[in-house]
């Protein structure tokens, strides 16, 4: 859910961020996948003697009125970050506005790089992140992408050892699955940055926004009442944000780079960031762009990737169920992109704690909120209640189920196949 204007996602990358193939020296499968046409992938973290598998899809969305408008979401995925073989990142943008395309390539490119050339980042890298982010968003303002009503969201995970850095800005997602028994449980890495949430509606108050929902822009409802229930109850017209005397930019999210109209009412680029440490309890983590959350919930995008030995096909489920609810629910489809990584034999013995790893317990999060620093314990999931959940305290700051079988390959549904009646007359 991107800005009034709508949305628009990026070129589907040779390789996982341009690079990082020719880098990989683990490729034991060399069969492509039918619709994700990657090889399985594979890297070792060799300090905790464990293993990540995984796979990523993109998938360009479908505009009736603008066809050839092309995917503004990008990926990377750079493993040994620094040369070194225990630290590696993956990351989905979300790009939004006219050129959102290439706010979104940019990003991808520039903030993983700041990221390798950042000599602090093993010894401090919640600072290491959190400047990459403002840099990459400072070089977004001077290049010469005109990102005046242009930008992207970003949703990134940085492995460390056995420590997971995640750093989120926007609406776009990552959720870890945790086994517990006989269960599966999702829980969030991230929480969605919008005006539902009473933390960033009041930060972006506070900066002059206008906080408003088209309808009540447009004089059909009252602009006095400042409540919207939950984002699912009002997907269709959320609030948005607004300044104070014109109708733009209308961004749904309060977080972003780029953006620099909106940053002057409060749209910031300073991530949220939490620290999972992982146990031999974590199976996988999902990294999605809002695309697949939108008719998803984390839970269910979670049991879908868990009915999947190969992760190739768990991304494909997810985008196909994904595509087909964006048409059964609307006359379009958001870009989608999706990456899985899948935990391989990590045990917690026999491994030495390296100096910079942060020593939080199993199912425990710290979250780093701008300026804030707060801990909390992550309590899991357990209904289906509202589709995006929200797992953390907040605090203010002004800077459907599915179950399918394993499959060779989902194809993504036709948009004709879903289009209305009312739709198939020109």
């Amino acid at each position: 859910m991107g800005c009034v204007h709508g949305k628009c996602c990026t070129r589907y990358p040779s390789s996982s961020d341009g690079d990082s193939g020719r880098r990989r020296e683990k490729r034991p499968y060399k069969c492509k996948h039918i619709l994700t046409q990657r090889s399985l992938e594979l890297v070792p973290v060799p300090s905790h003697n464990f293993t990540l598998q995984f796979s990523v899809l993109t998938q360009h969305g479908y505009y009736p009125d603008t066809v050839e408008r092309e995917n503004q979401d990008s990926f990377c995925i750079k493993t040994q970050l620094q040369g070194n073989p225990n630290i590696h990142f993956f990351g989905v943008f979300d790009g939004h506005g006219q050129y959102g395309a290439e706010c979104s390539n940019f990003v991808k490119d520039r903030l993983v790089e700041r990221l390798a050339n950042d000599t602090t980042l093993l010894d401090d890298p919640l600072k290491a992140y959190n400047s990459a982010f403002l840099a990459t968003n400072s070089e977004l303002h001077d290049s010469e992408i005109d990102d005046t009503m242009s930008g992207t969201t970003a949703i990134t995970v940085l492995v460390v050892g056995d420590t997971l850095y995640v750093a989120n800005v926007g609406d776009s997602r990552a959720v870890i699955a945790v086994k517990d028994g006989d269960r599966i449980l999702a829980e969030d890495l991230s929480e969605d940055q919008t005006p539902f949430r009473k933390d960033e509606y009041e930060r972006v108050k506070l900066c002059g926004a206008r906080v408003l929902s088209v309808d009540q822009v447009e004089g059909l409802k009252d602009p006095n009442i400042q409540n919207w229930g939950d984002e699912y109850s009002q997907g269709g017209d959320p609030p948005r944000l607004w300044v104070p005397d014109g109708m733009y930019p209308g961004t749904a999210f309060t977080r972003s780079v780029g953006d620099s109209t909106a940053e002057k009412i409060g749209v910031i680029a300073v991530p949220e960031i939490s620290v999972v440490r992982l146990t031999r309890n974590h199976l996988f983590f999902v990294v999605a762009s809002d695309g697949v959350f939108e008719f998803l919930s984390s839970r269910t995008v979670v049991n879908m990737a868990a009915e999947y030995a190969d992760p190739r096909d768990a991304c494909a489920a997810i985008a196909g169920e994904s595509y087909k609810l964006w048409l059964d629910n609307e006359n379009r489809t958001d870009d989608i992109t999706i990456i899985i990584v899948q935990i391989k034999g990590l045990s917690n013995s026999g491994a030495s704690a390296t100096d910079n790893e942060v020593d939080c317990g199993p199912m425990v999060m710290k979250s780093i909120k701008g300026s804030f620093d707060t801990s909390s314990v992550s309590e899991p999931e357990e209904t289906y209640g509202s589709v995006r959940t929200d797992l953390y305290d907040t605090q203010q700051s002004c800077q459907h189920s599915v179950s399918m079988n394993r499959s060779a390959a989902i194809v993504v549904p036709s948009p004709m196949m879903h289009q209305r009646p009312s739709q198939l007359d020109v």
